[in-house]
């Protein structure tokens, strides 16, 4: 047996033993210290302290404290005065003492770099909640948003499907301005190179044009009109937020089925007067409470769980392993992706129009969520994702599912050919100037990799009804090649992961592997090639450093690169030889690879992630394809990822 069958045996074996009962996977998905923080903050908000939990989350906090004193946005970033002052915040709420050597390390970086004051908005807005600062010290919200229509250009539905789930309850907070129970008392004044009711110029920027200096105008003129809203408009308002919540409250999984709308939404019950007895209240806070991963002594709380997207990649995984002449235990994986078949079909989303439907109320619904149930917000990319497993699966039992999901798909695209995630011509970037929108990230419009999924579907289904689809698709990914030959990647770190897409897209669409874009990106890919043979990339890369370059080899990286080059017919290629072999030699006598540095992005600049699972789908992913194209009479992926 060679090195590379025995790398896909145990990455194989390995990967079957996280399968679930029901057939589906999921790993840990892990952000920075911001999620963890603000999870400590919220007991002390409600007053609902569970003192070893917030002890074990202490030590996470701790652990992951960077040599810069303070904490990062991701393994081995810079200082991030954010995240830096909600972790010092939260360990002072656990009893930290101020005096202890961590502490003094991370309170000195944060006066460095200009203290509290200068944190970000939403930061801010924590600190309002605990009375750190005025309210004030936050741009103008008015909960009235919630009464503009679609057409309105500051309407909250021309923003992202995470934006308007996060931003309604934290409209009724800024409105009903309620102050944390904060049981302890505990307060950080210490974090504040000026003390806060001195502070003149809360609203800073960043500045990404002229435009959003003249918002911070616009901000000083709409901050004292809201003292002249009649009463009865902002209860109406309120009312307007509440009924915009209230069916979107997804039971267990919460708002959204991300961590900010449903810490919101918690606190919002908790401000409106809500019992904590309530259904809506406690399964709000159940909710969140699902969010926890503990370790021994260490926990942390996740930004969201992930399972539909790691059962589609681990699905693709699996049965490329069990594929061809050398396959591994066939019948088994027959039957374990059968069992996520089933499991992935039920999750389908068939009667529900979410919000995607605002722009395209006639398309049916037949997409796929990120998490477990999301029934409001499918997206694209998961979508594609499984429809593509479910196609090469071949059960006929699929063919409606793939076909709702195929017509949802093409209902989805923009105007300009792309696709965003949630929601089409999600693109109004004057609002990503205004003063709230200082993470830059409240806009979802259509990028290179989700695109290139779709794209990936649409391709490997082969319906030519779709070809003009297809062609308008790709003419948008020519059109967002970067010029040194990469493709950004908005979901996954990043011009690596963006390359990639685009490479098992075009390959899919039947464009010539020696067509100049295609040999531009190769050209690209082998130059950012590590000497030990593998690839990585460092987050830095969405902050301006070079792309595709990083201090070390990652296999999830490793594997994108790979995957990229056989996907244009490059199986033979040394370059392609030397990933492999790195990708073997990597591997630990559990089949499993190790990945510390973080592999995914939520808001560049702003939000990064680390999916434990891309570390063992994608490299047995990459091996099981060079094995397999090893027997191939022509060398080519027939399959769209």
């Amino acid at each position: 047996m060679s090195d590379i069958d025995r790398a896909v045996d145990s990455a194989h074996a390995a990967l079957g033993r996280r399968q679930n009962d029901d057939g589906h996977w999921v790993f840990e998905l892990e952000a920075d210290a911001t999620i963890p923080a603000e999870y400590v903050l919220l007991e002390h908000y409600l007053d609902r302290i569970d003192p070893a939990l917030e002890a074990r989350i202490g030590v996470y906090l701790r652990r992951i404290q960077g040599d810069h004193g303070g904490w990062p946005l991701y393994h081995g970033g810079r200082f991030d005065l954010s995240a830096s002052v909600k972790a010092y915040f939260a360990l002072k709420a656990i009893g930290d003492d101020i005096d202890a050597p961590h502490m003094a390390r991370a309170r000195a970086a944060i006066l460095d770099h200009g203290g509290a004051e200068r944190s970000n908005v939403f930061t801010r807005f924590q600190l309002a909640l605990f009375g750190e600062v005025p309210w004030h010290a936050t741009p103008a919200m008015p909960v009235e948003l919630m009464l503009l229509p679609r057409r309105a250009f500051f309407s909250v539905w021309n923003m992202s499907y995470w934006s308007r789930t996060v931003i309604a309850p934290l409209l009724v907070l800024a409105a009903l301005r309620p102050r944390a129970v904060n049981p302890r008392d505990v307060h950080v004044p210490e974090l504040f190179v000026t003390p806060p009711d001195q502070v003149r110029d809360w609203i800073r920027g960043p500045y990404r044009s002229p435009l959003g200096r003249v918002f911070k105008y616009v901000d000083k003129v709409i901050r004292p009109g809201e003292r002249l809203i009649p009463e009865a408009t902002r209860r109406r308002a309120i009312k307007a937020a509440v009924d915009f919540i209230e069916p979107r409250l997804n039971g267990v999984d919460g708002l959204g089925a991300i961590y900010p709308a449903m810490a919101n939404s918690v606190m919002m019950f908790r401000a409106l007067g809500v019992p904590d007895s309530d259904p809506r209240a406690a399964t709000a806070w159940e909710s969140v409470r699902r969010l926890l991963i503990e370790h021994g002594d260490e926990a942390y709380c996740q930004p969201c769980v992930s399972p539909i997207w790691d059962t589609g990649l681990a699905g693709h995984a699996m049965i490329e392993a069990a594929s061809g002449p050398e396959g591994i235990r066939p019948e088994e994986t027959e039957k374990a992706l059968a069992a996520a078949a089933q499991w992935l079909r039920d999750r389908q989303i068939l009667d529900v129009k979410g919000d995607w439907a605002i722009n395209c109320p006639d398309v049916a619904p037949g997409g796929w969520a990120f998490q477990y149930n999301n029934d409001h917000y499918p997206d694209v990319d998961d979508t594609a994702v499984v429809g593509m497993l479910l196609h090469r699966e071949g059960d006929p039992a699929h063919r409606e599912a793939i076909e709702r999901a195929r017509q949802w798909i093409i209902g989805m695209q923009s105007s300009n050919g792309g696709w965003g995630a949630f929601d089409i011509d999600n693109n109004l970037d004057f609002l990503n100037h205004i003063p709230f929108a200082d993470h830059g990230a409240l806009l979802d419009p259509p990028t290179a990799d989700v695109t290139a999924r779709c794209v990936s579907f649409l391709a490997q289904l082969g319906n030519p009804d779709d070809q003009p689809v297809i062609e308008r698709a790709i003419a948008y990914l020519r059109r967002d090649q970067e010029a040194e030959g990469c493709w950004f990647g908005r979901w996954g770190t990043n011009y690596i992961y963006g390359t990639w897409s685009v490479l098992c897209a075009l390959n899919a669409a039947g464009v010539s592997h020696d067509d100049p874009a295609v040999v531009r990106a190769v050209d690209w890919l082998r130059s950012v090639q590590r000497e030990d043979g593998g690839w990585g990339e460092d987050c830095a890369s969405y902050e301006g450093a070079t792309p595709g370059v990083y201090t070390e080899s990652l296999p999830s990286q490793t594997a994108w690169a790979t995957l990229g080059l056989m996907a244009v017919g490059l199986r033979d290629d040394p370059a392609v030889a030397r990933g492999m072999a790195y990708l073997a030699r990597t591997q630990k006598e559990d089949g499993e690879w190790d990945e510390d540095p973080y592999n995914a992005v939520g808001f560049p600049k702003v939000f990064y992630l680390r999916y434990h699972g891309y570390r063992q789908f994608f490299p047995l992913m990459a091996l099981a394809r060079y094995r397999n194209l090893e027997s191939s009479n022509t060398r080519r992926v027939a399959f769209g990822f």
